[in-house]
């Protein structure tokens, strides 16, 4: 078999590096395993204000203006709905929260997003003594549903293979590689938290962060917005309301923790004034970075592996355009934007 590119991994950013080739009609094979899960149990929300703060998200203007049309593409290629608009409120805790808000609704850059009053809407189940912010064009993609469709999607075309990628088996042979079987031009590395593991790129300043959410149900509470406080509560339909998310920077593992559960709804009660059930518990490893920036680039002895990955807690908002990036530095010679480049951390 011989294809123009391998992609190992197939989370948010080995689906937008695979639709970068698809566009440009490159031929490829993906290697996924199923091993990581940050972008099946993410909560999917693109959001461009950082609501602990109030500040703008890092790049989020650019993000948004290609992201939202890659998944209104998404759901016309594959004929399914992704993308859930839906505001976000935040809610006050107190009247310095407020004159925050207002203050940085002042911000040129957050004013189109950010509602400039105190929302005073009594919602049934939440204790609201202080109100809330509301942010407006946000909203939420279904991340499991879209990867699950895109994998049956390229099972048509017979362009994925679901087992290990052995990196022992490259055999760099002048321009292309030579990979059991596949002759290629280049690999390039969408491994999440699998880069641990990638010989190539294990050095760079990974810093893993477990993440749970839980599904409940609540009957009674009454909210069609996601709420924001010490957890988010994302409404699903059917009653169902999706809540979290922890940070465990100790715990490497994919697995639902006890501790993981309690946290969640200890903050849940502290938010609600309704009965909910719990109905699901997942896991699963966000690959962040120490900057809060993404990992972009290629190897810088082998010039034809590249690594696409740390897009941390907003893979949503930045899948898309550092798939771009990088399908034109390595197409077309453009150069990466340094905050990305994993050349910033070949000299520490």
């Amino acid at each position: 078999m011989k294809v123009d590119y391998i992609i190992v991994g197939l989370g948010l950013a080995g689906l937008a590096f695979s639709r970068e080739l698809e566009k440009e009609n490159k031929s490829f094979i993906v290697f996924e395993n199923k091993s990581q899960h940050s972008s099946k149990v993410a909560g999917g929300m693109y959001n461009p204000i950082i609501l602990k703060r109030f500040t703008p998200v890092w790049d989020a203007e650019n993000q948004l203006k290609i992201a939202i049309p890659f998944y209104k593409n998404m759901e016309l290629l594959l004929g399914n709905k992704y993308d859930y608009k839906v505001d976000v409120y935040r809610l006050f805790t107190s009247i310095e929260e407020q004159n925050n808000w207002f203050a940085a609704c002042d911000n040129p850059t957050l004013s189109s997003y950010m509602v400039p009053k105190v929302i005073t809407d009594k919602f049934n189940g939440i204790d609201a003594l202080f109100g809330y912010g509301k942010v407006t064009h946000t909203g939420r993609i279904d991340t499991n549903k879209l990867i699950e469709d895109y994998h049956f999607y390229l099972e048509k075309s017979n362009k994925i293979l679901y087992q290990d990628f052995e990196y022992n088996r490259i055999d760099f042979n002048e321009n292309k590689i030579q990979y059991k079987n596949i002759e290629t031009s280049k690999i390039v590395f969408c491994e999440g938290f699998g880069i641990k593991k990638n010989p190539f790129f294990k050095e760079l300043p990974m810093q893993e962060a477990k993440g749970e959410l839980i599904t409940i149900h609540a009957p009674e509470l009454d909210i069609d917005f996601v709420l924001k406080s010490s957890v988010f509560i994302m409404p699903l339909g059917n009653q169902l309301f999706k809540v979290g998310a922890t940070f465990n920077w100790k715990d490497k593992t994919s697995i639902p923790s006890k501790e993981g559960k309690e946290e969640l709804l200890t903050k849940l009660k502290s938010i609600l004034n309704v009965p909910f059930e719990v109905v699901e518990h997942v896991a699963g490893i966000r690959p962040t970075v120490k900057d809060r920036r993404p990992l972009v680039g290629l190897h810088k002895e082998y010039k034809n592996i590249a690594l696409l990955n740390g897009l941390g807690t907003r893979g949503v908002m930045i899948a898309p355009t550092v798939a771009k990036e990088l399908y034109n530095h390595i197409e077309n010679d453009m150069l990466l934007r340094n905050e990305i480049s994993i050349k910033r951390f070949e000299n520490n």
